[in-house]
């Protein structure tokens, strides 16, 4: 799934329909323009659509690689249940959807970002000060006790599944396990995936690059050496962004 993600990802990017990805504006020319003048509601409908799938791809690619351990510790946990790939399944969509409910509300807050600096001109002037922020956030959140509370949730998943696991209502209760990792997974790493919308959602090398760093920060040994550091490089970068954005 992840591999399939990643490619899908280059695919799209290389292809002409590549700045879907990067929030290009899609009511204006070629084929997702003409989907949304020929559908009621095209105009809203196509844009959220693709912007979903995108989210969808990326979550996928970047986050299933570093919530591995859960599916690994869960997989033991229902070894010997027939419809174990069924409830894998599941899994994985609660968990995709929790980061997809992240996305609905990141996407509605740069929306409302893009808004008033279409409405400000000196913030329009300054844009940048905007991303010297986001950046900024994402490296005092290293520093923040909520981090390593929801850090510490996702090192143990296999305490976690055998905390939230009653094999009843099996279904169900698979896809809340996913659902209730993936809070706490966006929890520790929310305000880095902010960072796609600085450095833009279409990049891939940007994307691989958090997606090492959220890895090694969740699953290795050595990974919580790793908070403090990246903290100060956010800051410092953000720092040097305010400075030249003067």
């Amino acid at each position: 799934m992840v591999l399939l993600a990643w490619g899908l990802l280059w695919a799209w990017a290389g292809s002409p329909w590549g700045r879907y990805l990067d929030h290009g504006d899609w009511t204006l020319s070629g084929p997702a323009a003409q989907l949304c003048r020929s559908i009621p509601g095209g105009v809203w409908l196509v844009p959220a659509a693709l912007t979903a799938a995108a989210w969808v791809l990326m979550v996928a690619a970047m986050m299933l690689p570093s919530s591995y351990p859960l599916f690994s510790a869960f997989e033991r946990v229902a070894s010997a249940r027939a419809d174990r790939s069924r409830l894998l399944w599941l899994l994985g969509l609660g968990y995709t959807a929790a980061w997809g409910a992240f996305g609905v509300l990141a996407h509605g807050l740069h929306a409302l970002v893009l808004a008033a600096v279409a409405a400000l001109p000196w913030l329009a002037w300054h844009a940048s000060l905007i991303g010297a922020a986001t950046v900024v956030l994402a490296g005092a959140f290293q520093f923040s006790r909520l981090k390593h509370r929801c850090l510490d949730k996702c090192r143990t998943p296999m305490s976690f599944v055998i905390e939230h696991w009653r094999g009843r209502a099996h279904g169900a209760q698979a896809f809340l396990l996913g659902w209730n990792h993936g809070l706490f997974c966006v929890g520790c790493c929310w305000a880095l995936m902010l960072l796609m919308f600085v450095v833009g959602t279409g990049s891939l090398g940007w994307m691989l690059l958090l997606a090492v760093l959220m890895a090694v920060e969740k699953n290795f040994a050595w990974g919580r050496h790793l908070s403090a550091p990246l903290g100060v490089a956010l800051l410092a970068w953000g720092a040097w962004i305010a400075f030249f954005a003067r």
